[in-house]
């Protein structure tokens, strides 16, 4: 058996820092119980010094590391696995990005030289959906391997929903891009409408976005809670106090968020956008709407909450489907991937 290679994973290791657990702090974890040694870089608040964090880090380990990983998204950290992988080039060390941004197809067509270079030119791109995959082999980059994003099934306990109530949960980063004010439009309405609902968001502010959303809901007088990020175990806990998931963003690859809804007997109402409908077949195992139309979430809602065997149905489907993306099965494409 040959032994487990040497890895630097690149990413924003920031869940010290109260953000969001990133694909970094899970992956390299789950890596190193199979047997890999893992360094990853890097949880440095700062823009500026995290950058210069992962290239020291990268500069230091290149003669004791087989394989870089690169957590890559289309904002500006895209700018961190350019210049990561260029040093990579220059080294001559393979790497890896793993293609998580759900708006990386504009990156393609905004930043055509850097992408030729960045993802032209590495070992393979992991792409977690195969919406991505599509979008990359569309722009001409035939390097691609599809690795799905990946949760333990068992932390997941399976909670049927038979009387559903319009007590709505959302869990995400607080950014324009996943759109969190479309959330308390749809409540707008359901309230307006004399119906009995609630909502629940869950996650830490990445733009401002949270204020905003405070400020909306102090003005319409919203009954809406805003608990900032939450511990995985904590907002799986929560979780029981609601009946239905809503996902609004207008950029999407393939959210973990939307896949634990899934598992725990949530059933999800999603804008149609990115990498959804590679994860949810409409109507059948969750709804996928249009983006930017409160209405059609609104009509989702009462359709869900009036028949709930379909509920019932929706949500049996989205457990057996996220089964498939339970570690245990996903981990040996990784294996295969990094022992070739």
């Amino acid at each position: 058996m040959r032994p487990k290679k040497n890895l630097l994973y690149i990413g924003n290791k920031l869940a010290v820092h109260g953000k969001s657990p990133a694909a970094i702090d899970s992956l390299s974890i789950k890596l190193e119980e199979e047997g890999y040694y893992v360094i990853t870089a890097s949880s440095k608040k700062n823009k500026l010094l995290r950058m210069l964090d992962m290239v020291f880090i990268t500069l230091r380990n290149r003669r004791n590391v087989d394989l870089v990983l690169i957590d890559t998204y289309s904002t500006q950290n895209f700018y961190y696995a350019v210049v990561v992988a260029r040093l990579c080039r220059f080294f001559k060390i393979p790497y890896i990005p793993i293609l998580h941004g759900g708006n990386l197809p504009s990156r393609l067509k905004d930043s055509k030289s850097l992408s030729k270079n960045l993802f032209g030119k590495a070992l393979t791109n992991v792409a977690p959906s195969k919406y991505m995959m599509q979008q990359f082999k569309a722009a001409g980059f035939n390097k691609l391997t599809y690795i799905p994003n990946t949760i333990a099934i068992v932390d997941y306990p399976f909670q049927p929903r038979e009387r559903l109530k319009p007590k709505l949960l959302w869990v995400r980063s607080f950014s324009e891009i996943y759109n969190p004010l479309l959330a308390l439009e749809i409540l707008e309405i359901l309230k307006l409408k004399g119906i009995d609902s609630s909502l629940c968001m869950v996650g830490p502010d990445k733009d401002g976005s949270l204020q905003r959303c405070k400020n909306v809901a102090s003005e319409l007088n919203l009954p809406v809670t805003f608990t900032g990020m939450l511990q995985k175990k904590k907002w799986i806990a929560l979780s029981k106090e609601y009946d239905i998931f809503i996902n609004t963003t207008n950029f999407d690859n393939m959210p973990v968020s939307v896949m634990e809804a899934m598992a725990l007997g949530l059933p999800v109402i999603s804008t149609n956008v990115g990498g959804m409908p590679f994860l949810i077949d409409d109507e059948i195992d969750g709804i996928l709407l249009p983006p930017n139309n409160a209405e059609a979430f609104v009509q989702a809602i009462e359709d869900l909450c009036t028949y709930p065997i379909k509920s019932i149905e929706i949500s049996k489907k989205a457990r057996e489907k996220i089964k498939g993306f339970d570690w245990e099965k996903i981990k040996h494409s990784w294996i295969k991937l990094l022992n070739d």
